[in-house]
């Protein structure tokens, strides 16, 4: 009994040491993002600069940044693998880039940022403590959830993102209470600095009926296929211009070119950034066009593809939410009933995250959201087969239930 306290003591000290640390950089890295986002609407002609901040954004990169340009893949790999520590110059590098990102309109999420912010700090305290193997690979976790937590405003979804997002097919229940503590601590650490997150409407409480529950199964394959796309597009993107231009600042330039000539083409600055305006949007406005979750695909696999620094989470978000609010006019459902849960079905099946995400709907949409979101996060996270915005991912488990081999990594499978 006594070891079991000193245990869950430890616990309770080092996952409040980690959700502080996740919490305060999240609090500065959502300031920063926050003033960029501002600045660039407010000096729109700065979007046109793009290319030419690709371009210096990836000397940096491939001058400082080769040991870390794998981003969560590499968090992933340090977790199964027990590898180096996950350099620290990774928190300040992926801050700087993803805020350089987003000044100049490309589009990219904040998840990995907060993530890979949260992994390589949580291992720098974790080497600084000389704590062993297991115990290190929980702090990682933790990490990753007090990141992810702290930055969306969500502590019990950040939680078990922790847990889920490393392997398919089962949860880390080894770092449950330090992954909860770091998650919780790391948010009430934001909030207490004064950062707030956005609200979206919430959802009204709908029974679930038959014909209600075959509708989000037309639902779910929609949004499965939509994931693919993205993953599809953002990989062979990537692919292509790794083996076509060797050099990273200009792959990075060339992209930015393609964004800028994208963005003129289109005729609408609703696609850079994390376009967040357009996915609150999407809960309300039945005018909101057809072609809105498409072009969020495009710009964004564009963005990441060539090497841009930032994430998938609100990308997707915006490519669920308008998906969602045009099947919800298709399908006769409520409007912010569809967008709320095409809003974290693409997410869920693009991270294969389902229960993290059917969590994190309820804490950003309310209960009313529920079971509807964890019906088509589930769906949509078999549908999309194994593939991955982390290919790193391994496989405890197969969707459909058969074995493999525990190390087997999501990247050597066929989707």
């Amino acid at each position: 009994m006594r070891a079991r306290a000193v245990t869950l003591a430890q616990w309770l000290l080092l996952g409040s040491v980690i959700g502080v640390i996740c919490g305060t950089a999240s609090a500065a890295f959502l300031w920063l993002l926050e003033l960029a986002t501002d600045f660039r609407g407010a000096h729109e002609s700065i979007v046109f600069a793009l290319p030419l901040a690709g371009l210096g954004l990836g000397f940096v990169l491939e001058r400082f940044g080769q040991s870390i340009k794998a981003g969560n893949n590499l968090v992933i790999d340090t977790i199964h693998d027990d590898g180096p520590e996950v350099p620290l110059r990774m928190a300040p590098m992926v801050l700087m880039g993803t805020v350089v990102t987003h000044l100049f309109g490309g589009s990219a999420g904040r998840e990995g940022t907060a993530v890979q912010m949260g992994a390589s700090l949580s291992d720098w305290v974790s080497h600084r403590l000389g704590v062993g193997r297991q115990v290190r690979r929980q702090l990682l976790a933790a990490g990753v959830a007090g990141g992810f937590g702290s930055v969306f405003g969500t502590p019990i979804a950040g939680a078990v993102f922790g847990l889920e997002f490393v392997v398919l097919g089962r949860l880390e229940y080894a770092a449950l209470v330090p992954a909860l503590v770091a998650s919780v601590v790391g948010d009430l650490t934001t909030r207490a600095l004064g950062i707030g997150h956005t609200a979206y409407p919430a959802s009204a409480s709908v029974p679930l009926s038959p014909l209600l529950a075959l509708k989000w199964v037309v639902f779910a394959a929609a949004m499965a296929l939509a994931t693919v796309a993205f993953i599809e597009l953002t990989h062979f993107i990537k692919r292509v211009a790794e083996r076509r231009v060797a050099r990273l600042p200009v792959r990075m330039f060339l992209g930015g070119v393609a964004v800028v000539a994208l963005w003129q083409v289109v005729g609408s600055s609703d696609y850079l950034g994390l376009g967040v305006p357009t996915i609150v949007r999407a809960f309300s406005d039945p005018t909101l066009p057809a072609s809105a979750f498409a072009l969020k695909i495009l710009f964004t696999a564009l963005t990441i593809g060539v090497g841009f620094v930032g994430g998938e989470v609100t990308p997707l978000f915006f490519v669920g939410a308008a998906l969602g609010s045009v099947l919800a006019r298709l399908l006769g459902l409520p409007l912010e009933l569809g967008a709320g849960v095409g809003l974290a079905a693409v997410f869920a099946a693009a991270s294969n995250t389902p229960l993290a995400l059917s969590i994190m709907a309820m804490e950003l949409l309310g209960s009313g959201v529920f079971p509807h979101v964890a019906i088509v996060c589930v769906l949509a996270y078999l549908f999309t087969g194994h593939r991955s915005i982390y290919p790193s991912q391994r496989l405890a488990l197969g969707k459909l239930g058969g074995a493999v081999e525990p190390t087997t990594r999501l990247r050597d499978l066929d989707g």
